[in-house]
């Protein structure tokens, strides 16, 4: 796989690193970080690790001892795209889409190894405990009482396009070398987003090609990288991105596989801020200029500059969904919703 532009990207600064003693330690960073951060060796004593260590072959016969017989969903890339999963010039998908058992997808990744034009072929996503028995309980981080959703990559060389994710995550490097390159929330301007509503995996990705950026047609990405940080990972390490920081993806090795934890600092049954946005997409973007500027004052009331005093002037039992939201209002004003879009 070529490397970057040595001279957009070689003097980009490395992700700061840590010390994580023990789980309570690691709880104090997580909950204090603003910006990622790096902890060497946190994952170096688990089994997968250790297997991979050995070699793919050793790591794809572990994660096979301890996979369900059940159909995993697996995007296969053409040859020739230098594991970039990303759109054609059509902006169509440039992979397909498939539905295996690991074993078949396992040989076929045996097959291609070593080839140059080997297809690629990538796992994303995969509910750790949905998909494996015991995986977890033997490679597994202590993250205290956050309620995590456990998740695992696999695949062959990889390049996955910036993006952001709503929760929290810790990436836990299990098999090959990882590289990520970190943006704030801020920049999503200068990062040139596509679609939303058409992504090659449910969020909106950078429409900039990290191997080959063209600033003549991306000026701003100039401006992503000065606030850029880098961060080159080996098996059994680990890296802490806040939520909503924008994150470019590179499996580096022949196969990859990477844990890893998702958490919310808010309930579960809560929304989900992206639904929100296409809603306003739906019924406020294509609106006179007076009355988006009167929604737009209204969301601020509402809930930007939301506080105490919002709702003061009802009486509590009648403020509804102003008041702070329960799991009973949550789910009620979610119906609401659900009758109102499907009139």
């Amino acid at each position: 796989m070529a490397d970057a532009d040595p001279g957009l990207f070689a003097a980009l600064p490395a992700v700061r690193e840590v010390e994580a003693k023990d789980a309570a330690a690691l709880d104090t960073l997580l909950r204090e970080a603003t910006e990622p951060f790096i902890v060497r060796g946190l994952v170096a004593d688990w089994p997968l690790v250790q297997a991979g260590l050995e070699s793919a072959v050793a790591a794809r016969a572990y994660l096979l001892r301890h996979a369900r017989d059940r159909a995993f969903a697996v995007s296969v890339g053409a040859a020739g795209t230098g594991g970039r999963l990303f759109y054609d010039d059509g902006m169509a998908m440039n992979f397909r889409m498939m539905k295996a058992g690991l074993p078949e997808i396992f040989t076929r990744i045996d097959d291609g190894e070593g080839q140059v034009d080997a297809p690629t072929i990538y796992l994303g996503s995969v509910d750790v405990h949905e998909y494996f028995d015991g995986l977890h309980a033997a490679n597994q981080v202590d993250l205290g009482q956050r309620d995590c959703l456990a998740s695992i990559w696999i695949g062959t060389q990889t390049r996955i396009a910036a993006h952001n994710d709503v929760p929290h995550n810790l990436a836990c490097v299990a098999v090959g070398r990882r590289r990520f390159t970190l943006f704030p929330r801020d920049q999503f301007a200068n990062l040139y987003l596509g679609p939303i509503d058409h992504t090659p995996a449910g969020r909106a990705v950078s429409m900039v090609d990290f191997h080959a950026p063209d600033l003549g047609r991306h000026p701003g990405f100039a401006d992503a990288l000065a606030s850029a940080q880098v961060a080159d990972l080996s098996p059994g390490d680990a890296l802490h991105i806040p939520a909503l920081w924008w994150h470019h993806v590179e499996g580096l090795d022949a196969f990859n596989v990477l844990v890893n934890y998702w958490w919310r600092d808010t309930p579960r049954w809560l929304g989900h801020p992206q639904d929100a946005l296409n809603h306003a997409l739906l019924a406020i973007r294509d609106l006179p200029a007076d009355q988006k500027a009167h929604w737009r004052t209204m969301f601020d009331h509402y809930v930007f500059d939301a506080d105490d005093t919002t709702a003061a002037h009802i009486p509590p039992p009648a403020r509804g969904v102003l008041d702070r939201l329960t799991p009973e209002t949550a789910g009620r004003l979610r119906a609401y919703l659900l009758r109102q879009l499907s009139r």
